[in-house]
Parts: C-alpha cells; sequence; structure tokens
C-alpha cells in the first residue's frame, strides 16, 4: 500500500530536490507533477530547468530591458524570464 504524502512533506520533497546540483529531465517531470498536485508554485525553481526539455539550463544569456533571455544548449529553446526592477519615487 502505498503512503500518502502531505503538502508539507511534498514541499520539503521538492526543495530537497532542488538543492541537489545535478538533476535529470525525468526527475524535473516528477517534480513538477507532484506540485502540480497539491498547487505548489515553483517560483525560483523554474529558472533553473528549460521549459522545453526540462534538462538544466545553461547557454548564451541576452539581458533586454525587461526581459532576460537564456537559450537551451540541449534543444535550442529560448527560455524568457520577466526582470522585476523596484519603482522609482
Amino acid at each position: 500500500m502505498k503512503t500518502k504524502l502531505t503538502r508539507i512533506e511534498a514541499r520539503e520533497k521538492i526543495d530537497s530536490f532542488f538543492k541537489s546540483d545535478n538533476f535529470k529531465q525525468e526527475g524535473v517531470k516528477k517534480i513538477k507533477r507532484l506540485a502540480m498536485k497539491f498547487n505548489i508554485k515553483l517560483g525560483s525553481y523554474r529558472k533553473l530547468f528549460c521549459k522545453k526539455c526540462l534538462n538544466f539550463l545553461e547557454g548564451k544569456i541576452r539581458v533586454n530591458k525587461n526581459y532576460k533571455s537564456v537559450e537551451c544548449v540541449k534543444c535550442g529553446y529560448l527560455n524568457n524570464f520577466m526582470i522585476n526592477f523596484p519603482q522609482r519615487n
């Protein structure tokens, strides 16, 4: 019989997965599914893997006015992340 995870245990499992430096595509797929099941937002962890191939994100980095673009080495997909600047008064 399978043991059921609670939301807190799922969050701890997600945190421990991303703290390890080497993670693979299959592991990221399982963690994303776990986060969706318990409605847990990945937040800054989303910037660690490619949105298309789910491998560790590394490659060319470009910074525009409001976006940071990272081109994946493995699949060539362009991952865009919004840069939040503090407002000036």
